[in-house]
């Protein structure tokens, strides 16, 4: 027996942003924290989500998301959603800043501290009066906008989800014009996330049909249009089917994702050096292919159909080709990761959520063979 569940309603297409407004209108959000970073602010973006808001709507903004989301600014948020009497909130960004969002939304409403809702069997814990969240991607690749979890790093150096049906955004605002300024590496990086949630999800040992088939669509079109996405920036077309490729990746995760993810979860918690989500699964998804080779039944025949690829082809190897035309760096070490996280790393990854959905059994032995085989 399967369960099988989508719920998020999104708006999706060039011009949507216009929607926001009546986003929050039908959630009775009148006083809303907007979540994003300095980033963002720099590009113009802030100022421009910011006016299509009525005016004399009592705003206050947090923009200084880090990189990968701390307890810390989940704490620091959360004080001025409280002071500000907020109601609700705008998420605008990538990951990080959604996913942000979903912990403001949680500890804005709900006693701490913020490591007691960590993990599966936390989610009873949270509950129907976690803030509404409206999200607005400006990346296409996290899927965040219409997931349930939140990946966080805590005081303690451990990086740990947060998921409830609580935490999914209300509404998802899927603008592709919001993505024409991301630079190519961004664009490359987060493209190869949602490549990656598609491809994890596909050979995830679970049975849900949806998701598989969700998942192979969102592959193909990111195998199709993520190297002119990445060379042809202002390409309408092509940002449009990258963030569809994030989106179907967002809404398959569910099903479950794998040793890549197991491994860049604690990758992304280190301080020294600060590595990028998507461009960590880059670097670690040819190897982990590689790993779950004789575990997948036809499944590496089925995605390489999907990505217009001879069914014989040797799927781990193109997709480092794939890599390398984007220009993604080549291994763990050349983004300056030290051979000494070893450890660190993979005692994360023994404990992380989608260890268990990986389609060939991990012990720390095989963990730590594929962080050596991604450092280079």
């Amino acid at each position: 027996m399967s369960t099988i569940q989508y719920l998020t309603q999104i708006e999706f297409g060039a011009g949507v942003l216009r929607l926001l407004p009546e986003a929050l209108q039908a959630l009775d959000v009148r006083r809303p924290l907007m979540i994003g970073d300095r980033g963002l602010l720099a590009a113009g973006l802030v100022d421009r989500i910011c006016a299509t808001l009525p005016a004399g709507m009592k705003l206050q903004r947090y923009l200084d998301t880090p990189a990968n989301p701390t307890e810390a600014a989940v704490e620091a948020a959360a004080a001025l959603y409280r002071d500000g009497d907020c109601d609700g909130i705008v998420a605008i960004g990538g990951g990080s800043p959604i996913d942000l969002a979903k912990g403001v939304a949680l500890m804005a409403t709900h006693p701490g501290p913020l490591s007691r809702y960590t993990g599966m069997a936390a989610m009873p814990l949270i509950g129907a009066q976690t803030a509404p969240i409206v999200a607005v991607p400006t990346t296409a690749g996290t899927g965040s906008e219409v997931g349930r979890g939140a990946l966080l790093c805590l005081r303690d150096g451990r990086k740990l989800v947060v998921v409830s049906p609580y935490l999914l955004p209300r509404r998802a605002i899927c603008d592709p014009e919001l993505t024409l300024s991301l630079p190519p590496a961004l664009t490359a990086g987060t493209g190869m996330d949602a490549l990656t949630h598609c491809v994890e999800t596909f050979l995830s040992p679970r049975f849900n049909p949806p998701a598989d088939a969700i998942a192979l669509d969102g592959a193909a079109r990111a195998w199709r249009w993520i190297e002119r996405a990445v060379a042809h920036p202002g390409d309408i077309q092509a940002r449009t089917e990258m963030m569809i490729a994030g989106i179907h990746g967002g809404l398959a995760f569910q099903k479950g994702l794998g040793a890549v993810h197991a491994l860049a979860h604690p990758l992304g918690a280190l301080t020294e050096p600060l590595l990028h989500h998507g461009t960590v699964n880059a670097v670690l998804l040819p190897a982990v292919l590689r790993f779950n080779a004789a575990h997948v039944g036809d499944k590496f025949a089925r995605l390489a159909a999907t990505f217009g690829l001879p069914a014989a082809v040797d799927l781990p190897a193109a997709v480092s080709a794939l890599c390398d035309r984007i220009g993604m760096p080549p291994s763990l070490r050349a983004m300056g990761v030290p051979a000494d996280a070893c450890d660190a790393v993979v005692a994360g990854a023994l404990a992380d959520h989608s260890l268990p959905t990986n389609p060939r059994p991990l012990d720390a032995s095989a963990l730590r063979t594929l962080f050596h085989e991604a450092m280079g």
